[in-house]
């Protein structure tokens, strides 16, 4: 933007002007400044301001001339702008108030600050209301938006951070970003998890006090001491899931590329797992839950006239987006708008009183629009009609966008075009036949239909003009009144022609007043109704959102009636519903009392002509209910909702400033887009407490076999070294696979999860423990088969083996024993490869929470299968491969104590899947009465049903062979 301007020096200044002020002549330009100085202002504020700006500035304080930097200028300091040209594009380079317009009018795109979705007329008239949000102040210019057309005079009134978008950047420095749930109980966790290891390592210490003179330890208590406290460490160690982390950041990362191919970007990865319990989506209405697209859907001409009455043919149009795609219906059946005298009529004015045009985007494949919105929905209507039968089928898309407007465009010569004004609310093109003997021009009109009727004396009826009297004006205006109050709250636009204007001669083009002088004695022709149409997939996700137990509030700065038609369109409101307590307007809003507020954010589900500071508020008070909040935004107006929201969801289109404060940024602004978000956040977390369960479990049996041998006095089962490697590298694989498990199909029919939820609730504990203490049991127990049953085992008895530590050549308890059996490496590898086998059984087990491998089999994931594997794989590495097993201190094992590996690991299956089957009949949440007057018809049929007769027919044999072989089992029984 090219703004030039001057400080001067003036009289003793006053406060400047606000919006609510008339511009002051005394603010006017009156004689030069230094131009070096100047240059040196220019410069700091082209620093600021991305766009380019040329300044000539002065500025006066107490009488005193002075020269600051735009950003430090107080309220006692203002620029005069002696002249601001904007084109299409340009950019505010400060909020200024309107002296005067110098243009036929002035468009602004304020959306990147209010969120309004069309660009607004600016005017120089007071704003009398001092409570006025920035919609509403239509003689201000604010910072960073876009002149759309026009050019203007005004004062600056505010730069850098007393800018309304300074505003912003206050209140998002202001807020503190909150740790997200998934930090909150990963943090209980840690700390609960750290108390509970101390307690059991000073407990395991403290209970073998006694054993610390034993004559291992050659007499010494502090030897005894030392091993002990080895032995605390190595159950530290046990304990503490290492991999965790690690598991748990890999499967986020894993859920973002999933969501990523969903078009939803995620820039913080504990975001991930918070979209899984979101239960309020707020969302912005432009662009989000609509296609940002304006679209003509509804449209009608004159049948017949008979006096002060007549009858009117209206059509419906399909199509939500720019693509010149779609149909035109008289009562739902498609018809040939060549047909239709007054279509062909309506077609032309749309096509020529228009500066806009499609455009295709090759890269992204769509098509766009040139110009503006109302205008471009016009240009794609006139597409739609294809009132000259064009033959578009062999047309490519660059050509196909607009080719049905550029035969109307051949017909007629645009002359000179009456720009849109406040006080006439029409604009017109004059123009003339491009071919033919014919001179007669013509004068094409649209705009507000209050505006043009009043000028029209005919209306069109078929080819031929009849005289428009009171009746047959009361008649189209009900029906426009309809249009733009009814369900749909379209944006009209009358079309109009004058078919014998002025010669051009006879027209002062410059003399803006005499307009609507040019602009009378009309013919109306039509009037077509407009909106920004909502995406066709987002009524299903509002009633997924319903299933899924999330509210869905729409934020946004249109005005009331077109939000509320578009939640009744989508299905937010209901068609019964009364909007009066569940949508309100900002200022609605503000006059509530603080208790009222509250209730009003739990109850509506819609908010309109709102500010940032709305948005924050309305979150606030969500987050005072607990309640776990996803905010849409796209605009800089958005970006401290975004940051306060547990998740901030920018748009791609968005600017940069929303997505930097975002968690979240949806690649094709599409609200469907979030919900598949939400049902993979849930998915992610499911998938997290099963991974969470798998090394919980498997930690809690490690801590349970150490503890056992240190109770028992066992020797030794597993060293530290030996966890360590179980911890990182064996069982952090299966875990990782976790994160690829199946969702659940009911998993959007569930309520979201409350975010206080701990993440191992007292039932999930219970399990851990039941798996754990098998797995630790286990561990222990083939340490103690090898001791006391295999048959290269020494087949000690029990008490020996509990007090391993009393033996010696003169003990009589341990005669005719070596005491160095007790050092041998293969019970220690026999507890080692029972623990791991046991965890690629529970990594199985962890398919589902609740759903039984009969019905889940296996290769539901065949990413766990695979982790399986090459668990396995790394196992035999280190029990194989030399040095390895040296390092380890184990030694490799011959198929008998394979056998039992397997014989003793297999049982944690079928453990599980007891506790399955209590939780799912018993203890699951959400049984109802009816599924347990289901559940007492039981039949085989119902039992039978869904189980996996492969996964079956694949185990049974192999269950009944390995249980069938003898591995000194009987012996083991025997001798326990």
């Amino acid at each position: 933007m090219t703004v030039k301007g001057s400080f001067r020096r003036v009289p003793p200044l006053d406060p400047p002007p606000g919006p609510d002020k008339p511009a002051s002549p005394t603010y006017c330009p009156q004689e030069c400044w230094d131009s070096k100085h100047a240059g040196r202002h220019a410069r700091l504020l082209q620093s600021w301001q991305s766009s380019p700006v040329t300044v000539e500035a002065r500025e006066e304080e107490r009488g005193c001339c002075q020269v600051y930097c735009a950003l430090t200028l107080s309220a006692r300091k203002h620029i005069v702008v002696t002249d601001m040209k904007g084109t299409v594009g340009d950019k505010v380079p400060a909020d200024i108030r309107i002296c005067s317009i110098k243009s036929t009018t002035l468009r602004v795109d304020q959306s990147i600050l209010t969120g309004e979705s069309v660009s607004v007329i600016k005017h120089t008239d007071p704003v009398p209301d001092p409570r006025a949000v920035n919609q509403d102040k239509k003689n201000m210019l604010f910072s960073g938006t876009n002149i759309a057309a026009g050019k203007a005079v005004g004062v600056v009134v505010a730069t850098g951070v007393n800018t309304e978008i300074g505003k912003i950047r206050d209140e998002m420095a202001s807020t503190e970003q909150e740790r997200t749930p998934l930090q909150q109980k990963l943090d209980e966790f840690g700390e609960q998890l750290s108390k509970v290891i101390s307690l059991i390592c000073i407990a395991v210490w403290i209970i073998n006090i006694g054993h610390f003179n034993d004559p291992v330890h050659g007499g010494s208590w502090i030897r005894g001491a030392i091993y002990y406290f080895k032995i605390a460490v190595a159950l530290a160690v046990a304990a503490i899931p290492e991999g965790l982390p690690a598991v748990i950041t890999t499967c986020l990362a894993l859920g973002t590329r999933r969501m990523a191919k969903k078009n939803a970007i995620v820039r913080s990865l504990p975001s991930v797992e918070t979209l899984g319990c979101t239960s309020v989506i707020c969302s912005d209405k432009t662009g989000t839950l609509t296609t940002n697209q304006m679209s003509v859907c509804r449209m009608f001409i004159l049948d017949k006239t008979e006096g002060d009455s007549c009858s009117l043919t209206e059509f419906t149009i399909s199509g939500s987006t720019y693509a010149p795609e779609g149909e035109v219906y008289l009562d739902n059946r498609p018809v040939k708008c060549s047909g239709y005298d007054g279509l062909v009529e309506m077609a032309t004015i749309c096509a020529l009183c228009n500066d806009s045009s499609l455009d295709f985007n090759e890269s992204k494949g769509v098509y766009e629009k040139v110009g503006e919105a109302t205008e471009t929905a016009l240009t794609c209507l006139v597409e739609k009609m294809n009132v000259f039968d064009t033959d578009v089928r062999s047309l490519s898309r660059i050509e196909r966008a607009n080719a049905c407007n550029l035969v109307i465009k051949q017909l007629m010569k645009k002359e000179f075009t009456l720009e849109f004004s406040r006080d006439r609310k029409s604009m017109s093109v004059y123009c003339t036949p491009s071919k033919g003997k014919s001179t007669t021009s013509k004068m094409f009109v649209k705009g507000a239909p209050e505006g043009v009727i009043d000028r029209c004396s005919y209306v069109r009826v078929g080819a031929s003009r009849m005289p428009m009297s009171q009746g047959i004006k009361s008649k189209i205006m009900s029906v426009i009144r309809d249009y733009g109050t009814g369900r749909d709250t379209l944006r009209c636009l009358a079309l109009a022609t004058r078919d014998n204007p002025l010669r051009k001669d006879e027209m002062v083009l410059s003399d803006t007043a005499r307009f609507a002088d040019y602009e009378s004695d009309m013919t109306f022709v039509g009037c077509v109704g407009m909106l920004d149409p909502p995406r066709t997939e987002v009524a299903a996700s509002i009633k997924l959102c319903r299933q899924a137990g999330i509210r869905v509030i729409m934020i946004t700065g249109d005005n009331k009636g077109t939000a509320v038609a578009i939640c009744r369109r989508i299905g937010i409101f209901s068609e019964d519903d009364d909007v009066q307590r569940m949508a309100f307007t900002g200022r609605e809003f503000d006059d509530l009392s603080p208790h009222l507020q509250r209730e009003a954010v739990m109850t509506a589900r819609c908010f309109a002509r709102v500010e940032p500071s709305h948005k924050s508020k309305i979150v606030e008070f969500l987050q005072d209910f607990d309640e776990i909040t996803a905010m849409t935004g796209d605009g800089v107006n958005d970006a401290p909702a975004l940051k306060k929201a547990e998740i901030g969801i920018a748009m791609g289109s968005g600017t940069a400033v929303a997505k930097t404060a975002s968690e979240m940024v949806l690649a094709d602004d599409n609200f469907a887009t979030i919900v598949a978000a939400v049902e993979e956040g849930r998915a992610i977390y499911n998938n997290m407490k099963q991974f969470i369960r798998y090394l919980i479990s498997s930690n809690v049996g490690e801590v349970v076999c150490i503890f056992l041998t240190a109770a028992l006095g066992f020797p030794e089962a597993l060293i530290p070294v030996q966890l360590l490697w179980v911890n990182l590298v064996t069982d952090g694989l299966p875990a990782t696979a976790l994160g690829f498990n199946p969702p659940d199909l009911d998993i959007m029919n569930k309520q979201p999860r409350n975010a206080k939820e701990p993440l191992i609730s007292g039932w999930l504990f219970f399990r851990y423990l039941a798996i754990g203490c098998y797995v630790g049991a286990a561990t222990v127990g083939a340490a103690a088969w090898w001791f006391t049953v295999a048959d290269d085992g020494p087949q000690i008895t029990l008490y020996q083996l509990s007090h391993f530590l009393q033996c010696s050549p003169d003990s009589p308890d341990f005669h005719d024993l070596e005491c160095h059996v007790f050092e041998s490496p293969y019970p220690m590898t026999m507890a080692l490869s029972v623990l791991v086998t046991i965890e690629m059984c529970n990594a199985l087990n962890s398919l589902s929470e609740n759903q039984s491998l009969l019905r889940m089999p296996p290769w539901e994931n065949v990413w766990l299968l695979g982790a399986i594997c090459l668990s396995m794989s790394l196992h035999f590495l280190i029990l194989y491969v030399e040095p390895l097993p040296v390092i380890f201190q184990i030694t490799p094992l011959s198929v008998a104590q394979w056998l039992m590996v397997l014989k003793i690991s297999m049982p944690v299956i079928l453990l599980d899947e007891l506790l399955k089957f209590v939780a799912r009949n018993y203890l699951e949440p959400g049984k109802d009465l009816a599924a347990g007057v289901q559940q007492e018809s039981w039949s085989v049929s119902a039992c039978i049903q869904g189980i996996s007769w492969s996964f079956i027919a694949l185990c049974l044999p192999l269950v009944v062979w390995l249980y069938s072989t003898d591995t000194n089992t009987s012996r083991s029984l025997g001798s326990s």
